[in-house]
């Protein structure tokens, strides 16, 4: 069928079976509705870079692993591995019973089966300069050359590392590490964005730019649960409503299943202060809360190399602790945040990542009497002397910001909030050319290491993002020694030890780990929540 006329016929297949609920009438399509409100980019795995993108890629694809809900790596189209004793050699071996989802470049339409090749096609198109990934970094220091991903045999792949790297099987978790079927890459190119074919639980139906997506049903799905056959949704359909006030009164109406955060514009009217539904919409819907592995916090640039950091105050360890010790976290969170989030008061490793552990990372709790006596070992009692502060911030996070203003002014300090929008402010950070603001980590893959190479010398500014010029000889031997360790409770101490290095020397003030908050309509089941907030919709069920 001519391209042209396909896209009318999808066109009119949404028209004429979507409507505009999508058959909600329709008790025998089980369809599940969400809303974005922002943009959809890409549906090309090789840009797997923001959430709705990275949620939705979910459904269409699948990888040699995955993640469960409590973040362990677990079989996906490799049913099993071995590593090398060096730690540099992994051996998967494929099911033989996936397949590529139907598409006109197949023979007869019909998709073929998905064999070891696939997989060293797609991740060699990851570093492909004419791709253009934003994934590029996955294997850019862990790989010789595209050689490095050896299909021995259609259901045995051998990927060779340069060095152990024990966060490995972790990282190929992350959307950007899927399977993608070379013809259909091929052809469309860059409109593969568009045209996504995987092996996942839905395919994709139609895509209509900040209007609507739709997925279908994969009939041929290889995963299975007590012996019927995944997903049990019929479809799943997106909106792109960006008024979020307008998109919640989707979900108030039950055009929507499904939202997720809580935003400051209706914040009070869900949770109160100490984080429960309100009594307004109690048994109304679901609302389920959960470690989400994202740290919030302040960066300090402490590059002394820097001009900006040679006559700042900033460059004092003592001012930079007094700061850590000047924040009122657990009040921060109550009143901004609706009690949404876990005060930082360990490391910059947020709470629900493996080997997190409160007790051996010791952080900076509320307490303003050690502040001020810190304030004036460094020469500056209750603030005089120094220079007024300038904290740079995106226009989401002002509040947050400038109730952090005010607590450090009741110490004396001078602090000016400066508002850039967020990309501005992101382009400053990665040229070292903001030395107070604020930041944030989430997670790629469940390791600390993802982490903690934030600090790493070789992260530096501009090949890296130590955007606060962290750099300590000790650190380095340490977080080079992890990648050796492969006993997992040995790598954590040593993360632990270099979580205390970092937060002892106060380049971070660590704010809130953050939690996700999700609604369901009560007819919803079989949602998993987990730490890095992935959306799986292969066992949910609508009633």
């Amino acid at each position: 069928m001519p391209r042209i006329i396909k896209n009318i016929f999808y066109t009119l297949c949404v028209i004429a079976v979507c409507g505009c609920h999508f058959a909600s009438e329709d008790a025998s399509k089980k369809v599940f509705n969400l809303n974005f409100d922002q943009s959809l980019t890409s549906l090309d795995p090789a840009f797997a870079r923001n959430q709705p993108a990275i949620w939705m890629m979910n459904q269409l694809f699948n990888g040699l692993v995955q993640a469960d809900s409590q973040l362990n790596t677990i079989p996906a189209i490799a049913k099993s591995w071995e590593v090398s004793a060096d730690g540099q050699r992994y051996t998967f071996h494929l099911r033989n019973d996936v397949f590529f989802h139907n598409d006109p470049l197949f023979p007869n339409g019909k998709g073929r089966k998905v064999v070891a090749a696939d997989f060293a096609y797609s991740f060699n198109r990851l570093s492909d300069p004419k791709v253009a990934s934003s994934g590029g970094w996955i294997f850019s220091d862990k790989i010789k050359d595209s050689h490095s991903f050896e299909a021995l045999n259609d259901t045995t792949l051998i990927i060779h590392l340069i060095k152990p790297f024990p966060a490995f099987l972790n990282l190929l978790t992350t959307q950007y590490c899927v399977v993608v079927p070379h013809e259909v890459a091929d052809y469309y190119g860059k409109d593969f964005r568009s045209h996504p074919i995987g092996t996942g639980p839905f395919r994709f139906k139609y895509w209509k730019e900040e209007e609507i997506l739709v997925l279908l049903k994969n009939e041929n799905y290889w995963e299975k649960e007590n012996g019927s056959r995944l997903p049990y949704l019929d479809a799943v359909k997106v909106s792109f409503i960006t008024d979020k006030q307008s998109a919640f009164m989707s979900f108030i109406k039950k055009d929507l299943d499904f939202f997720y955060s809580v935003d400051g514009s209706y914040r009070d009217d869900i949770l109160t202060k100490s984080g429960h539904m309100t009594s307004k919409y109690k048994g109304k819907f679901q609302l389920i809360k959960g470690a989400y592995l994202c740290t919030e916090y302040v960066g300090i640039l402490v590059d002394t190399s820097k001009s900006i950091v040679r006559n700042s105050p900033l460059r004092f360890k003592k001012v930079r602790q007094a700061i850590n010790y000047g924040i009122d976290k657990p009040k921060l969170i109550k009143y901004l945040r609706n009690s949404t989030g876990t005060p930082a008061t360990s490391g910059f490793v947020p709470k629900g990542m493996p080997g997190f552990d409160s007790v051996k990372v010791k952080g900076y709790h509320y307490d303003p009497v050690k502040a001020a006596k810190l304030l004036a070992e460094a020469g500056y009692p209750h603030g005089k002397g120094m220079p007024e502060l300038t904290l740079s911030t995106s226009t989401t996070y002002k509040d947050l910001i400038e109730f952090i203003q005010g607590e450090l002014n009741s110490l004396g300090m001078k602090v000016k909030v400066d508002v850039t929008p967020s990309s501005s402010l992101r382009e400053l950070m990665s040229k070292n050319e903001v030395n107070f603001f604020r930041g944030s980590w989430i997670a790629d893959y469940p390791d600390a290491e993802n982490y903690l190479s934030v600090f790493y010398s070789k992260n530096r500014v501009p090949y890296g993002p130590n955007y606060t010029g962290y750099f300590n000889k000790e650190f380095d031997r340490l977080f080079e020694q992890s990648y050796y360790e492969n006993d997992a409770k040995k790598r954590y101490l040593l993360y632990q030890k270099m979580d205390n290095m970092v937060i002892e020397n106060a380049s971070i003030v660590p704010i809130l780990y953050d939690q996700s908050v999700t609604m369901l309509q009560n007819n919803i089941s079989g949602y998993p929540i987990n730490p890095l907030s992935v959306m799986i919709l292969k066992r949910v069920k609508k009633k």
